[in-house]
């Protein structure tokens, strides 16, 4: 409790302004107050944001073909993975994580709806769906989605179906969701590149005009008078009055990022306004009616488009949080334009062990691999201070099921690209304990990013040795 009371009508005051505040236990948040004075002082350190994305890929893989030969640096990629070769030394091959929950006997919707919440759904034909947990991206957004326009950015190439799966007893939406703000509520993800492109860098913000006329925060000029009444507060008033000034520089930041994007005359950020345009007038393309039937052939140029927007919102800031779906559970996309009579994915992963259906599988992993490969590329490509974004991020790839033919959710398929800002050591293949919590993996992440969780699901811990370039793995 404070020292003395505090009156209603207390405002903060400092160069000519005064700012309001909420009301308070002692009238009636970043968590650590020094690190709102850092913010409202410009006193912290400047360095590039750390982003995360995930990018889904339904109906699991050939592990025979996928899992790689060797273990941590001295490791070679397989036949699935080939297509990294460029960013090897950029890449964590993640071995035998699994995610228990999952283990249910179910096909496809339980892995799906569960990779990102590490829980199981709840079964259900109708339109009461619970995944049984908020997904670890949203848990990332939810504390950091305030620093940028958009506090995360979901997207895929196929629309949610909304029938009933008969085989198994669920409803199909459970299918067409990795991101879950709460655990009965999965965000829409956006599959048209023009529109998705749109609600990044077309949106008109309430405020274009910053109050003060410049770039100097109404926390700056009342720090004085917080400081002198965050003395006066009880620890439930300091958190309180720290999530509101977060607030406060959240809006701020928005209003800054869009006078930023449209006049800066940093060369940085003239290079991310030229980026925007010539993807922009790509898109505007992309929406011609004349291009369906291309489009409906051969999806590459639909996940590249939208592999374009998620590394330009990185790169402008736009978002730090992204999820991509390369296709919702039992995703029957046809892969024929790799090659003729290639057919159907959720088909081949049903391979029931015939070498040809094997290597059509093979194939389409390859597939999904080469388009993580162009999205880690056009990352690296992306210059950010002395580095480039790739650097800054953590890019995860995988699939909620090992053998597609078995959905086995044991030693799941998983790849986890760049540098996290330093923290994460790349260039190794790991493989751990069998059956070690996907989870682990996720608190690892949530950590990094700024979100940081003791217990996530059934976690028992971080992933070891993330940061160890000795580290490899026990590997069992």
């Amino acid at each position: 409790m404070p020292a003395q009371p505090i009156s209603r009508r207390t405002l903060l005051k400092g160069m000519g302004v005064t700012m309001a505040l909420p009301l308070l236990e002692a009238m009636q948040p970043l968590n650590a107050w020094g690190e709102v004075i850092a913010k409202a002082t410009g006193t912290a350190a400047a360095k590039p944001p750390v982003r995360f994305a995930a990018l889904y890929m339904a109906n699991g893989a050939n592990m025979a073909q996928w899992t790689p030969k060797g273990f941590g640096r001295n490791f070679e990629l397989s036949p699935s993975l080939a297509p990294l070769s460029p960013f090897k030394d950029d890449l964590l091959v993640l071995s035998n994580l699994w995610n228990a929950a999952t283990d249910t006997g179910d096909g496809h919707y339980v892995k799906t709806g569960g990779w990102l919440t590490g829980t199981t759904i709840t079964r259900t034909t109708g339109a009461n769906i619970c995944a049984g947990n908020t997904s670890m991206d949203q848990v990332i957004a939810r504390k950091i989605g305030n620093l940028t326009p958009l506090p995360s950015l979901e997207l895929g190439i196929e629309p949610p179906a909304t029938g009933v799966d008969t085989n198994v007893g669920f409803t199909q939406l459970y299918g067409a969701h990795i991101s879950w703000s709460t655990p009965t509520t999965p965000l829409t993800k956006e599959i048209n590149p023009k529109l998705a492109f749109d609600r990044l860098f077309r949106s008109t913000a309430a405020a274009r005009v910053n109050a003060l006329g410049d770039d100097q925060s109404v926390l700056d000029l009342v720090a004085e008078d917080a400081r002198a009444l965050q003395k006066r507060l009880g620890r439930a008033d300091r958190q309180k009055l720290g999530e509101y000034f977060d607030s406060v520089r959240a809006v701020e930041r928005r209003i800054e990022f869009d006078r930023k994007r449209k006049s800066s005359e940093n060369m940085e950020d003239a290079l991310v306004r030229a980026e925007i345009e010539r993807l922009g007038r790509e898109v505007d393309l992309y929406a011609d009616p004349a291009k369906v039937s291309e489009r409906r052939d051969n999806h590459t140029q639909q996940v590249r488009l939208m592999l374009d927007i998620m590394a330009l919102g990185f790169w402008s800031d736009s978002t730090r949080v992204s999820t991509f779906m390369f296709g919702n559970s039992v995703s029957g996309r046809n892969f024929s334009f790799l090659e003729p009579g290639l057919g159907s994915h959720h088909e081949n992963s049903h391979h029931e062990h015939k070498a040809e259906k094997l290597e059509r599988y093979h194939k389409i992993n390859r597939w999904h691999v080469a388009q993580y490969a162009y999205f880690l590329d056009r990352l690296r490509g992306y210059k950010e201070g002395g580095g480039n974004v790739l650097e800054n991020s953590m890019i995860l790839f995988g699939a909620g099921m090992s053998d597609g033919n078995a959905h086995d959710p044991h030693n799941l398929p998983l790849l986890l690209a760049g540098q996290g800002g330093g923290t994460l050591a790349t260039g190794r293949h790991l493989s751990y304990a069998k059956n070690s919590p996907m989870a682990n993996l996720h608190v690892s992440l949530l950590n990094r990013m700024g979100a940081p969780m003791e217990k996530f699901a059934d976690s028992t811990g971080e992933l070891a040795g993330l940061n160890d370039p000795d580290f490899q793995g026990p590997k069992a």
